[in-house]
């Protein structure tokens, strides 16, 4: 069964952790096993390098797949008993032998690390329902300059499903009328049009370009001395 819960959401396996922990690799995949109540059934864990988890429960008695653990609407008794002693297994990996990575692009990545070693700033999330979103603040004025969202892509007015990361930035308002062209930079997203913009971490603006207006931002809400 291929695992669908929110244990391992927003992680990154760590393939050392997870050889120490007790995982085999075998070709492009690490496999754990481990009995449940009392040896009476046999958990298998397939972890592969696209991140997906395949789980078995087998009955060790009569060698079989146990499927009814695989109804989502059956929770309670027996079945709710081998559920959560499985899941209690989940949670231990997920501590053990992950990292939380919010962030996916590699642009996302690099932003956060640039805010962080130049300005010494940490993301912050705000918002529960999207907890994936993240701002930027100068310690000095409390003034957000940078926001990290995850979007719909046909939101940012890209024609496919899916989910983009972008970054909201701000600027003065003469630059956003030159600078918006609705191609690569956007009206601000969520933010007021009028101080804010919006760029796709898709490659369409080149790293270093989005560092400097990274800095005009934070420049343009760092309290003044």
């Amino acid at each position: 069964m291929l695992y669908q819960g929110k244990i391992f959401n927003n992680r990154k396996f760590i393939i050392k952790n997870l050889l120490s922990y007790g995982f085999t690799q075998k070709e492009k995949q690490y496999i754990y096993s481990k009995n449940l109540m009392n040896d009476t059934f046999n958990l298998i864990i397939n972890i592969k390098e696209t991140n997906e988890i395949d789980i078995k429960i087998i009955d060790t008695k009569l060698n079989e797949e146990y499927t009814l653990i695989y109804i989502q609407n059956i929770s309670g008794g027996f079945v709710g008993k081998i559920r959560k002693e499985y899941e209690e297994i989940l949670i231990d990996i997920a501590e053990k032998c992950t990292k939380t990575e919010i962030f996916k692009s590699g642009y996302a990545k690099k932003i956060v690390i640039y805010i962080a070693e130049k300005y010494k700033d940490s993301p912050e999330y705000l918002w529960p329902k999207t907890p994936n979103n993240a701002v930027f603040r100068d310690k000095s004025s409390e003034k957000w300059y940078a926001a990290l969202l995850e979007v719909e892509k046909r939101k940012v007015g890209i024609d496919e499903d899916g989910v983009i990361e972008i970054i909201d930035l701000k600027a003065a308002p003469d630059k956003i009328l030159s600078i918006v062209d609705n191609v690569n930079y956007l009206p601000g997203y969520h933010m007021n049009k009028k101080h804010w913009f919006t760029i796709k971490l898709d490659g369409s603006i080149p790293i270093k370009t989005i560092y400097l207006l990274i800095d005009e931002s934070f420049n343009l809400v760092k309290k003044k001395r």
